[in-house]
């Protein structure tokens, strides 16, 4: 149900999406909807979370992981969200562009907070890179929303059938995003 009805709100917007629609292209009666979604914002709030759980859910444990190397790190990190970036790619990306203004304050703030993880787990493993020496002291949030932000992208243009596949994708952003924070030290830029 909650893939139907991301498709819909992707196909034809939220806001144009009734619970009807997604009732008779789920295949039930519109009301049976109601036995499982108490309402349309319910839906959207269970879609988004799904999808922010499965992007935060394998990285969790780099929020403490002082062991492995940071790069290492953030060559996983960027694999699992892009994988999950790209698994959603035509329903996601106008959800996320404007969703979270349909949210109720209390469902928004639920989506935030795990926004929020995402970006304090890629934010302490840059912050790692750095004190390792592997990267020069930069603005962590700045980098991170760098690197997010190539991720989540690739769902506007990304096509399984042409181009690069998802794991030359996920190389060409790790080393993309790697070598722009090691050329920053030899770059000498401004240190933050």
């Amino acid at each position: 149900m909650l893939e139907t009805a991301r498709r819909l709100f992707w196909e034809k917007g939220y806001r144009a999406t009734s619970m009807r629609d997604i009732g008779i292209s789920y295949g039930c009666k519109p009301a049976n909807i109601y036995n499982f979604f108490s309402d349309k914002e319910e839906i959207l709030f269970a879609v988004l979370r799904e999808e922010m759980e499965r992007i935060i859910h394998p990285i969790k444990h780099l929020e403490d992981d002082d062991h492995t190397s940071p790069i290492e790190q953030l060559r996983f990190l960027i694999e699992c969200h892009l994988k999950v970036t790209l698994s959603y790619r035509r329903s996601a990306r106008l959800l996320f562009d404007v969703a979270l203004d349909n949210l109720s304050p209390d469902k928004r703030k639920k989506i935030i907070d795990y926004r929020d993880t995402y970006d304090r787990i890629i934010r302490k493993v840059i912050r790692r890179g750095i004190d390792a020496g592997f990267f020069p002291k930069i603005d962590l949030k700045l980098a991170g929303f760098m690197i997010a932000s190539m991720i989540t992208r690739t769902r506007i243009w990304f096509h399984p059938k042409q181009g690069a596949s998802v794991g030359e994708l996920v190389d060409f952003i790790f080393k993309f995003a790697l070598n722009g924070l090691s050329g920053l030290k030899r770059k000498g830029s401004r240190k933050r």
